[in-house]
């Protein structure tokens, strides 16, 4: 992995925290990942980074947040 962007969406309200993360996809070099952090799973998110290409894994942190990892796929 080259480098790593975060977002951390846990005080936003939705849809921001897609919105920011779609845009930042838009700009994400190859070999880069996106780390999106929420207190729920975007499932809205999940079908559009398949259609767009993009690979996603998360997991939930102890503390509630969720952290999913997106890259091109």
């Amino acid at each position: 992995m080259v480098g790593e962007r975060i977002i951390d969406g846990r005080g936003m309200v939705p849809p921001e925290p897609m919105e920011l993360t779609l845009a930042a996809l838009d700009t994400l070099p190859d070999g880069e990942e996106l780390l999106l952090l929420l207190y729920c799973e975007p499932r809205p998110l999940y079908g559009l980074l398949a259609q767009n290409g993009y690979a996603h894994h998360s997991h939930t942190r102890p503390d509630g947040t969720v952290e999913v990892h997106i890259k091109k796929a």
